[in-house]
């Protein structure tokens, strides 16, 4: 039988692994990248260190497309595929507490040494600083490159990922292509991502840090989603770990001209009742202060002309006199301080992308394009992102491995 010739678009985590899988199953295989080299965004992930998958991934980790697609997918190459995949390449998983997983290294340049050496190992063909830009259908499918290169295949994987950190590679143009085989786009839209407020304090507490809840709800303040770590300020918004979480909905709900609140808790410990007695017995233990005064050692200092402000309060008024309604409004915004969000930090900043090609138009075994045959699919281009904390890595490599196995 005459090998598969697979053509695979992208170089990024989802199209590395194809090509490995694919060659390891008698696949000629070349790889177009519109970078000067494969990989980059890997290299980025984990803060450096990449954060390859979560002992902990479920579908519930997941948005977009729908569960009994993102269900299937998983089933076919889970966490366990993917550990036992990077032991045998040589990367040895350290396995974190919250169900994080690193290489052992600590090191995202292990993962994707590894992965080179493999695709090396193999004689598959690496072609970088080439972007394409039109894929036809004859008997076989003949892709152009922007510099006036054909290949030629029996096979095609779309593996150019979404449109978030376009200097690392991916900048939308798989989404283009798709189009023109006759494939529909869900909006794509940052995720995973900062967010913008026109708040007129975010300057006077900017670089301040707490740990508390961060909850983005709807217009009537029901809570759509909460996360718990550290929050950061910054001049334009807020960021940190729980609000990249939320940043999903956010978006998505800017995206559609709905009103964004994100509530932030900075007492999650204590409840309202508890908080209100804690408050009692600092303003009776020193009347003398000023509330400004008496709340150092309490909050972080920069923040609290802002809570006092908020609350409607003289900030020079003495603990003494501070009425029964105006503790508790006090306790009400250390509990429940909202900020208007009005939108995200641009793709340039955001991990990964919510929205992409439609996945009811994508064969859920195999990844095939039910609409143009020899069309695959992998990683980020799916209208599927991952929550932070290495999902989106597990699904570039589940997806990855799939289309390798499927394409031959």
């Amino acid at each position: 039988m005459a090998k598969s010739k697979v053509i695979i678009i992208g170089g990024g985590a989802s199209a590395l692994v194809a090509a490995i899988i694919a060659a390891r199953n008698g696949a000629k295989v070349t790889i177009l990248e519109r970078k000067d080299r494969v990989g980059k965004k890997i290299l980025a992930t984990g803060n450096g260190r990449c954060n390859m998958t979560n002992i902990k991934c479920t579908s519930s980790n997941f948005h977009g497309g729908n569960e009994t697609f993102i269900n299937k997918i998983l089933a076919q190459f889970d966490v366990n595929n993917t550990l036992e995949f990077f032991k045998e390449l040589g990367s040895y998983p350290l396995v974190e507490d919250n169900g994080k997983v690193y290489p052992n290294s600590l090191q995202a340049s292990s993962i994707l040494d590894n992965l080179r050496y493999e695709i090396e190992r193999l004689k598959i063909t690496v072609e970088c600083n080439a972007e394409v830009i039109k894929i036809e259908q004859s008997n076989n499918f003949i892709v152009y490159t922007k510099d006036n290169k054909k290949y030629y295949g029996n096979k095609v994987i779309l593996a150019t990922g979404g449109k978030s950190t376009p200097d690392l590679g991916s900048n939308g143009s798989g989404y283009l292509l798709a189009k023109s085989l006759g494939h529909t786009l869900i909006k794509p839209i940052p995720s995973l991502v900062q967010l913008k407020s026109d708040a007129k304090f975010l300057k006077q507490i900017k670089g301040v840090k707490i740990n508390g809840d961060a909850a983005v709800v709807d217009e009537e303040h029901n809570i759509l989603r909460k996360e718990y770590g550290e929050i950061l300020f910054t001049d334009y918004g807020i960021s940190g770990p729980p609000i990249l979480q939320l940043s999903r909905i956010a978006s998505s709900r800017v995206s559609n001209n709905k009103n964004v609140i994100v509530d932030i808790d900075f007492m999650p410990k204590v409840c309202f009742e508890q908080l209100d007695t804690i408050l009692l017995d600092r303003l009776t233990a020193m009347p003398y202060k000023t509330i400004s005064d008496n709340f150092i050692g309490f909050v972080n200092k920069r923040l609290i002309p802002i809570i006092i402000k908020e609350a409607g309060i003289e900030i020079n008024k003495k603990s003494s006199d501070i009425s029964k309604k105006e503790r508790n409004k006090l306790v009400s915004i250390l509990k429940k301080f909202s900020i208007n969000i009005i939108g995200t930090n641009q793709w340039n900043q955001s991990q990964v992308t919510a929205g992409g090609i439609d996945v009811n138009e994508v064969d859920s075994n195999t990844l095939e394009s039910k609409i143009t045959k020899g069309i695959y699919f992998a990683g980020e281009i799916l209208d599927v992102d991952g929550d932070c904390g290495g999902f989106n890595l597990q699904w570039a490599w589940s997806t990855g491995a799939i289309v390798g196995r499927s394409v031959c």
